[in-house]
């Protein structure tokens, strides 16, 4: 018996670490797959619910199709133009501002600060300014850079399509896959398999969706504040710190930051600065008090810093992939964590100790 334990135990290990090294290995190619599993996964209730007003479930996916291609194209409508004016208005400002970091503000801080001024920002300046008006519009630039290369252009594409089509599928036989995995399950460990695979959903699915909602309210909030203090880079700067928040404070850290900066070069004083905190001190409470426990609330049950330890980790691992599969992951291992430790309280190694 004690053979076929370790006999068994071996299999499951090597199985882990046949997948784990699979996964490292094909992570380039990954990355539109996993995307693909997300937005069906995330798709799946809506589409359900479609369902049971009788449609058929190949219609209900067109249809969640259909309202996912009208938002995007209502986004790039409305966004599109202001993010590529704003990066466009960056661009042309960066001699400006490379001079103004290099004769104000680098002076400022070495006569208040006793700091040495051992930054020399010239030859920045000078390329910047060489360089900055060939840079056009944002959208043309973008076009001119991947055209450089046609293996990129052609391998982005082939993602862009993939994405779409992989989840399309998923969505459409959601319920078979489930069933295809659910058979698979040895039987020993079917009720312990679903109750966690059911405990990581609800923790998985609330999260996802709540985080991404947390993000595109941080968004509009930073962009708004900093729209009413006037920032010229308030768009692009909102929707940057909302878009990075997914990783706990680094949108408040990185928002606080470039307004600071632009705000600073903008206006020349310190009151629109203090108003750019203020900004982002409401956003964060906001966050923190209202978006966060009613989107989110508890269901991941990570400290924020390992949070950011899983990110940081993922990517090294497997680059985009890993940033990717980072909360999912931490999501899960919370879940089994859990599992493990309140068995592990009642084993007797613990009681012994007591």
């Amino acid at each position: 018996m004690d053979k076929v334990n370790a006999s068994h135990k071996w299999f499951w290990l090597t199985l882990t670490l046949i997948s784990v090294g699979l996964v490292y290995l094909l992570s380039p190619i990954l990355t539109p797959f996993f995307i693909g599993v997300i937005l069906a996964y995330l798709g799946n209730p809506l589409v359900t619910w479609l369902t049971r007003w009788h449609l058929p479930r190949t219609l209900a996916v067109i249809v969640f199709f259909s309202v996912i291609v009208v938002v995007l194209l209502l986004l790039v409508l409305l966004l599109l133009p202001s993010l590529e004016q704003q990066i466009t208005l960056l661009i042309s400002q960066l001699p400006l501002m490379v001079e103004w970091v290099q004769f104000q503000a680098i002076p400022w801080i070495t006569q208040h600060l006793g700091m040495d001024e051992t930054v020399n920002l010239s030859n920045l300046s000078t390329v910047a300014s060489q360089h900055w008006q060939q840079a056009g519009g944002f959208a043309g630039q973008l076009v001119k850079t991947i055209s450089q290369s046609s293996v990129a252009i052609v391998v982005w594409l082939a993602n862009l399509v993939l994405v779409p089509v992989v989840a399309f599928y998923l969505l459409r036989d959601w319920q078979s896959v489930l069933d295809n995995v659910h058979r698979l399950i040895p039987l020993k460990f079917e009720p312990k398999v679903l109750q966690l695979a059911n405990e990581c959903h609800a923790v998985l699915g609330g999260f996802l969706r709540g985080q991404l909602l947390v993000m595109v309210s941080l968004g509009a909030i930073y962009t708004f504040g900093l729209w009413l203090v006037g920032v010229n880079l308030a768009v692009l700067i909102g929707f940057v710190s909302g878009l990075v928040s997914i990783v706990p404070y680094l949108g408040f850290f990185i928002g606080v930051l470039l307004a600071t900066i632009a705000a600073l070069f903008q206006f020349g004083e310190w009151l629109p600065v203090l108003l750019v905190w203020v900004v982002f001190s409401i956003g964060t409470t906001i966050e923190s008090a209202v978006l966060t426990p009613w989107l989110v609330g508890d269901r991941i049950g990570i400290h924020p810093v390992a949070v950011i330890f899983a990110i940081m980790v993922g990517g090294l691992l497997f680059g985009f992939l890993g940033i990717l599969l980072a909360l999912p992951g931490a999501a899960v291992l919370m879940v089994v964590l859990r599992h493990l430790t309140h068995r592990y309280m009642a084993s007797s190694v613990y009681q012994q100790s007591i």
